[in-house]
């Protein structure tokens, strides 16, 4: 018999402020401990300033002024990326081989629901985002800062089909920092936050939001193929 585990949607879990080494070590906890009956959760958190990097991720990219901030090496997709205080980050703890609700999921499916997930909260304050091939993440569409970064993504999935990172999205930041560093990896890349394009939100308020998102795009049918 399946476990009624398998087809609930995650568990959103607010952790507040927490710094980063301590809640990566907990990703890597939970997904080491978890069996195929433990529900899936997302971690909703905010960090204090660090510069994070990829397993591909070249130091080259931190620029002047970097130093001031901690730099943690992860086991994470990508280069190097900026969290600090007004920025949502929402770490998917997801097991992809399950069968819930959607459906088993690929990996690439997995990341352009991500994506869909925030294009289309941006689109509820009316921002127009959209993604890049061959540049995760997601970015303005149109307007002065076409073509700039508001969100970014890297993740890890495990052979077993077992996820952690996740996503950030940039609400109301300090953007200095984005500035000290090759924004994964691209020289020049402007950041921006949805305060800079014109648009006030609470944190929470957005936090929530796209969680909720995230779950309900998760939860819609699968296609047969691998790629959407």
């Amino acid at each position: 018999m399946t476990s009624p585990t398998s087809t609930e949607p995650a568990l959103i879990r607010h952790l507040g402020l927490a710094d980063y080494d301590s809640t990566f070590a907990a990703m890597r906890s939970f997904t080491d401990a978890r069996t195929p009956d433990t529900r899936d959760e997302l971690w909703i958190v905010e960090h204090p300033p660090v510069f994070t990097l990829g397993l591909g991720a070249d130091r080259g990219h931190l620029l002047a002024g970097a130093s001031a901030i901690p730099v943690v090496q992860t086991d994470r997709g990508g280069e190097v990326t900026y969290h600090g205080p007004g920025q949502v980050v929402i770490y998917m703890l997801m097991d992809l081989r399950r069968n819930k609700p959607g459906g088993k999921l690929y990996a690439r499916q997995f990341v352009y629901r991500i994506e869909q997930a925030i294009i289309n909260v941006l689109a509820a304050y009316n921002l127009n985002g959209m993604r890049v091939e061959g540049a995760p993440g997601i970015y303005m569409a149109d307007g002065a800062k076409q073509g700039a970064k508001i969100a970014a993504l890297g993740l890890k999935v495990r052979g077993n089909g077992c996820t952690y990172h996740g996503l950030s999205l940039n609400v109301a930041m300090d953007l200095a920092p984005f500035s000290w560093i090759n924004p994964c990896g691209y020289a020049g890349l402007e950041t921006v936050d949805m305060r800079s394009v014109g648009v006030t939100a609470q944190l929470a308020d957005v936090q929530q939001q796209l969680a909720e998102e995230l779950i309900r795009v998760l939860a819609q049918p699968t296609q047969p193929a691998a790629t959407e």
